[in-house]
């Protein structure tokens, strides 16, 4: 899987307040498409996270924290005139996700991707290519890169599009018209109902947010404290296939092809939705929960896991990120994770998950799996 976008560093507060009361701060790191390959290589999937960063030592921080995780960026830009990124960030109040949020990325080396200085044949060179619609609020540049890695073509992998609507990041462009092209385009689109709601005035539920985005092979709702519903068409079980794959669409020919590509499956092809309810947890952050969410449910997609299972993992992935501060949580060892995922709907609707539960049964970690 390759993950390509914008990541910064961040700076906890060291205490509860308001940025201008907290005296000092912790450095971290985040970054939606990074925080989803952390999971993924942390989970003992084969993960690159492709970029570009400033040539300073925010940059050099980055890259060796992300490395830490397992994450290959060997591909990643430096650029020497433009900084890395960093965001401050208050706790908030607990578990509500209402904190201050500053950001320095204006000009950030990142907000200068395109398809001219990236290495595309790196980027398109996993089975899943991971993207969201932060990095195309970037920049203009951003945009038409998003827009080249989605077009049809020989050489293009499955293509996963978290919407990520940041509506402080399009004041000067229109928004909701350009996530919902790039939505369109995808083959696994993720979209939160408020999301939906915010951006392109969707009320009706996941039902409606369907209605409206037809195309993707696989859509996934997320619904907060109500959990997420995945529709799909055509076949589910394969894992995505390892051969060639164009226009989106996973190859047929493939000993382990599965439909679930765009292209993958014909638009007559049955069609079917999944609800999951997510997991009660002791939120201390919501930071990170979402493209962790994604991580799982990826994870299960890779694994050609069947869809009630991909999305439990995206709430177990989710869940581990709700029950730590910072945005990147471990997530939890794969038997541990496909135990839980296992269970009944009465044993998974008793499952209570508060801080430190990841740790739980603990297993050695398990050998790369593409």
């Amino acid at each position: 899987m390759v993950a390509l976008g914008e990541s910064m560093v961040t700076f906890l507060p060291s205490r509860p307040g308001r940025l201008a009361d907290v005296p000092s701060f912790d450095r971290a790191i985040g970054g939606a498409e990074s925080n989803v390959a952390c999971a993924l290589a942390a989970f003992g999937h084969r993960a690159r996270w492709t970029g570009r960063v400033g040539a300073d030592g925010f940059g050099d921080h980055l890259l060796e924290r992300i490395a830490g995780y397992g994450v290959d960026v060997s591909s990643v830009r430096r650029d020497p005139d433009r900084p890395t990124g960093v965001y401050f960030r208050t706790a908030g109040e607990r578990g509500t996700g209402a904190h201050e949020v500053a950001y320095y990325r204006a000009g950030s080396a990142a907000s200068a991707m395109s398809a001219r200085n990236m290495d595309l044949e790196a980027v398109r060179a996993g089975r899943v290519l991971h993207l969201s619609g932060i990095t195309a609020a970037l920049s203009d540049d951003c945009r038409e890169l998003l827009r080249e890695l989605l077009a049809p073509g020989p050489g293009r992998p499955l293509v996963s599009f978290d919407v990520n609507h940041r509506p402080h990041l399009w004041r000067h462009a229109d928004g909701g018209t350009i996530l919902r092209e790039l939505a369109r385009a995808a083959d696994i689109v993720f979209v939160g109902e408020d999301e939906a709601e915010h951006a392109w005035g969707i009320t009706g539920g996941p039902e409606a947010i369907r209605a409206a985005l037809p195309e993707p092979g696989l859509l996934v709702v997320k619904q907060g404290a109500r959990g997420a519903t995945a529709f799909g068409r055509g076949p589910y079980a394969g894992a995505v296939g390892s051969g060639a794959v164009g226009s989106g669409a996973v190859n047929a020919g493939s000993a382990d092809a599965g439909s679930v590509g765009a292209g993958s499956v014909d638009a007559g092809s049955p069609s079917w939705s999944h609800h999951e309810p997510a997991l009660r947890t002791a939120v201390v952050a919501t930071t990170g929960a979402g493209d962790a969410f994604a991580a799982g449910f990826l994870s299960g997609t890779l694994r050609g896991l069947p869809p009630r299972d991909r999305v439990r993992h995206g709430h177990l992935f989710a869940a581990a990120a709700l029950t730590t501060p910072g945005d990147l949580a471990a997530p939890p060892s794969r038997d541990h994770a496909d135990r839980l995922a296992a269970l009944d709907d009465d044993a998974w609707g008793r499952l209570r998950l508060g801080p430190g539960w990841t740790q739980a049964d603990r297993a050695p970690k398990e050998a790369n799996i593409p």
